[in-house]
């Protein structure tokens, strides 16, 4: 892959990903928390062009302590996004318990935590074209990094923050398959390899 052709990939990345979280996860409302760190600018942006699952794992490394060493006020959380590595979601949950053995071994945790969501989730005891699935469905494989400082002060906002599963999964049967295609949030490709990527969403690492 060109230079060039990976700068294209991770702006369509970044560029999908961004449109995800503002019509779905902020727009049906599906974390009430996420809308003020995409407001203020504190989402940060990670491409991964890692083919591998130990490539993925020392870019998850260098973000989990990248993010701890942050400004809160600058960097509340990390979207590590792979597109090119663990397509397969079975692949992608065994991973999970790497990423959480990389946290346990930075000594990080009780201070960051990681979420995951993926394209093809599936919630255990569900059919795969369950509509409920869509709440963890994301255009691609995706570690977020959050602060559990963060969480906690998020929780206090919101004292029924456990209701917020429940609430979903009726939003999304209420929304139905035909509404959540309606938003268009699934991923795409570079439109053109001589339409250049542009601003800060060049090169791997790209910020608002």
């Amino acid at each position: 892959m060109s230079t060039f052709s990976e700068q294209a990939l991770v702006a369509r990345v970044v560029q999908d990903m961004r449109t995800w979280l503002e019509r779905a996860v902020i727009g049906l409302n599906l974390c009430p928390f996420a809308k003020s760190v995409h407001v203020k600018g504190q989402v940060h942006y990670v491409v991964s062009l890692a083919t591998e699952p130990h490539a993925l794992r020392e870019e998850l490394v260098r973000e989990l302590t990248a993010l701890h060493a942050a400004d809160p006020e600058l960097r509340d959380t990390t979207l590590l996004m792979a597109p090119l590595c663990l397509q397969d979601f079975l692949d992608f949950n065994d991973f999970l318990a790497e990423a959480d053995a990389a946290l346990d071994e930075l000594g990080l945790e009780g201070d960051l935590q990681i979420a995951s969501f993926h394209p093809q989730f599936q919630f255990a005891g569900t059919a795969p074209d369950d509509i409920t699935n869509y709440t963890n469905r994301a255009p691609y494989p995706t570690l977020h990094l959050l602060r559990e400082a963060s969480i906690d002060r998020a929780v206090q906002a919101f004292p029924e923050a456990e209701m917020i599963f429940e609430k979903n999964m009726q939003t999304l049967e209420q929304l139905g398959h035909a509404g959540w295609a309606a938003l268009k949030v699934g991923a795409g490709l570079p439109e053109s390899e001589s339409t250049p990527a542009s601003g800060a969403d060049k090169g791997k690492d790209a910020t608002r």
